[in-house]
């Protein structure tokens, strides 16, 4: 007899690397949402379906019934990108929703991902509000966090993010996937298309004023200006905006445009970087591919994460294993083994 799937609903679901990565692990989504319509474009194209409204109209018990709450709930207020307004944006508000629909289906676990400096921002305050709204949640959670490095996942790229896991009291262990168990780590080299497209390369001119414009920067103190990084190595994180693709300029072989070959990476690169197979369709332009993969919660991560939950869910894991825990009054170390 088949074993029923453990189901879970996607939230603020990008373009779905929260959603493939879970699946890989043997998880079933039974609802998707998110309000972008070039987001939802890209979702529909490789998985289906996806619910356009804002999820502040959705009401929770329309919603069909799942075991987990996924949720890469809007970065951009505790990013230090931005504005860092935090829960005083209105997307950082929208972390109120997850709650409300804690609330109502109160399922068996979830998995939130966000910046890392979730953390830190407004010198803790801004977690602790979020930690202790998630443990009163659906009738209690415990919660355990870890900020996590995709370039310890198979993938060939710098970027740390903070991921949150609940659990039902009843269930208070959970044990993060941790770096090093990849056989060989990827390195830039490796994602690269052998076939690039003359518009992916800088003009001379243009790649002449990053340059002056990081220069300038430069003697002020600051590390503001494009990088070209190293092939051998991993890229910086992938974030939206023309700052992310010319902070992963690379050198390639020389073009009509460059006679240096400074090229920005194409969006399949970006996919890659952020393990998605090469069968993931990317039917939108250029410019809105950036920014969903600057978006996307990276597929391995995802995917150890997913395996984590389900053997704890189905009882696998061992009771003797211990586990990462961060708390967020001791902000100089991320992390605790008990």
């Amino acid at each position: 007899m088949k074993k029923k799937k453990i189901t879970a609903i996607d939230l603020f679901a990008g373009i779905g690397g929260m959603r493939l990565g879970f699946e890989k692990a043997g998880f079933e989504i039974v609802y998707s949402n998110d309000i972008d319509k070039y987001a939802c474009e890209t979702y529909r194209a490789n998985f289906g379906e996806i619910d356009e409204r804002d999820i502040r109209s959705v009401d929770p018990l329309s919603l069909p019934a799942f075991d987990v709450l996924l949720a890469g709930f809007p970065c951009q207020p505790f990013s230090l990108i931005g504005k860092r307004d935090g829960l005083d944006d209105p997307r950082g508000q929208l972390f109120n929703e997850v709650v409300r629909i804690l609330n109502v289906k109160k399922p068996r676990a979830f998995v939130l991902e966000n910046v890392k400096n979730l953390i830190r921002h407004n010198r803790g305050e801004t977690f602790n509000h979020i930690k202790n709204e998630l443990e009163r949640a659906g009738g209690g959670y415990s919660i355990f966090y870890e900020v996590l490095n995709s370039k310890n996942f198979g993938v060939p790229q710098q970027r740390e993010r903070t991921y949150i896991v609940g659990l039902k009291k009843e269930s208070a262990v959970f044990a993060f996937p941790q770096k090093g168990k990849y056989i060989r780590t990827k390195i830039l080299r490796d994602v690269l298309e052998k076939t690039i497209p003359e518009r992916h390369y800088l003009t001379e001119k243009y790649y002449k004023g990053l340059l002056n414009h990081k220069k300038r920067h430069n003697e002020k103190g600051s590390g503001f200006g494009c990088a070209v990084v190293d092939l051998e190595g991993v890229s910086n994180t992938l974030v939206c905006g023309n700052m992310g693709r010319e902070r992963n300029l690379i050198k390639d072989v020389p073009s009509e445009k460059n006679r240096w070959g400074i090229r920005k990476l194409t969006p399949r690169e970006c996919a890659r970087l952020q393990g998605f197979p090469d069968s993931f369709k990317i039917p939108v332009s250029d410019t809105q591919a950036y920014k969903q993969f600057g978006n996307a919660v990276s597929v391995p991560v995802a995917k150890e994460i997913a395996t984590a939950l389900k053997n704890h869910l189905l009882g696998l894991n061992k009771m003797h294993t211990s586990y990462q825990l961060v708390k967020p009054l001791s902000l100089e170390s991320l992390s605790y083994t008990f």
